[in-house]
């Protein structure tokens, strides 16, 4: 009787099976289930009831409890109707969750876009290098082709005769300064030896004339005689030397660098002569879409040599104007100094030998005179 009473005072209203409630109109609490209607002792106002869970009751059940009203902020009193979503918000949130999907996909392919664009544009050495032996390879078949097929008598080449000439004729210039330098060398060693035996001839008259009173003065002649000659050699000596070392230094350095400017010359005609040729043979074949990028790229490789080979033949015809200039002045004064030397001392013209080592600004280095002495030292 007890729980009976306690059920009659309480009413009870199904939820769902996650404890929400079910507000659905059949769920709804009815009020005249219980006797005495509405205004029956069994009824209780529903603004003053609470929901509270109960011990006793069933997981799947909530139990409303009458008592004094104190409020309630979990669900609203009157029934709200539901809100549809306009066309503008729609397409707005469309248009933002594209845009946040391009922003990801651009942010995702960035690292790999960037990779590539640097990769194209730093630089390779090793891709260089290939490149660079690549070019060397072509070059060097195009010029070796281009040479055996001259000396075949099978290929054409490019010549200027008078600046070939001009070439010709240094290159046996050079051939006979350096036979020249060569006898003079050979003239400078033999006239060291005959001084050294003059100064031992010398030596031995002037021992004999201080051990021949009869004969002291034939002796003492032939002494003071041979060692004036062994004096006069060192003079003529320093002359030789000096001819030596200034038509070396002409052969050796300026016409040298000349001749280094001719052999890029000639390098210059024949790359020129071999895209010349490769050019020709390729107008000589059909044009078409295949041939065409070869024809224009063959024409630009036949213009860079062309230009190039023109400017090595202007710089070899500078260089020849400017040697000839220079080649006559050092000559010239070379020249003059080796004839009077020379004719000085074998006329015995100390004076005049000496004379001529002056004008030319020549200083003997006297014997033992490269070694410093001992004072010089410290």
């Amino acid at each position: 009787m007890a729980e009976e009473s306690h059920r009659g005072s309480v009413a009870e209203i199904p939820v769902t099976s996650n404890g929400n409630l079910d507000q659905s109109p059949e769920t709804v609490f009815h009020r005249d289930s219980y006797p005495g209607g509405p205004g029956g002792p069994g009824a209780f106002n529903i603004s003053e009831s609470c929901i509270t869970s109960s011990n006793f009751a069933s997981t799947t059940e909530g139990i409303i409890e009458s008592g004094l009203y104190k409020g309630s902020a979990s669900l609203p009193t009157s029934p709200v109707a539901p809100v549809a979503p306009s066309s503008a918000v729609a397409s707005r949130l469309a248009r933002s969750s594209s845009d946040s999907q391009a922003e990801q996909g651009a942010m995702k392919t960035q690292p790999k876009s960037g990779a590539v664009v640097l990769s194209d544009d730093l630089k390779n050495p090793a891709m260089e290098k290939l490149d660079l032996v690549r070019k060397w390879s072509i070059n060097t078949y195009k010029c070796t082709r281009q040479i055996l097929s001259e000396k075949l008598g099978r290929g054409s080449r490019t010549v200027d005769l008078e600046l070939e000439a001009q070439i010709e004729v240094l290159r046996d210039n050079k051939r006979k300064y350096q036979s020249v330098i060569k006898l003079a060398q050979t003239l400078a060693s033999q006239l060291s030896q005959i001084m050294q035996t003059q100064r031992q001839l010398g030596d031995a008259f002037a021992d004999l004339s201080l051990k021949s009173p009869e004969l002291h003065e034939e002796f003492g002649y032939n002494a003071d005689t041979q060692k004036l000659l062994a004096k006069n050699g060192e003079t003529l000596l320093g002359a030789i030397n000096f001819f030596i070392s200034s038509v070396t230094t002409l052969v050796d350095k300026t016409i040298e660098d000349t001749m280094i400017n001719v052999k890029q010359y000639e390098v210059a005609r024949v790359e020129y002569d071999a895209y010349r040729t490769d050019l020709e043979e390729l107008n000589l074949g059909p044009r078409d879409a295949a041939t065409m990028p070869k024809i224009e790229l063959s024409q630009q490789q036949f213009q860079i040599h062309r230009e190039k080979f023109e400017r090595m033949r202007n710089d070899v015809t500078i260089k020849l104007k400017f040697l000839e200039e220079n080649k006559m002045k050092v000559l010239h004064n070379q020249l003059i100094l080796f004839h009077n030397a020379i004719a000085a001392y074998y006329a015995g013209n100390q004076q005049q030998l000496e004379q001529t080592l002056k004008q030319f600004h020549i200083k003997l280095k006297m014997p033992g005179g490269d070694t410093p002495s001992w004072l010089e030292e410290h």
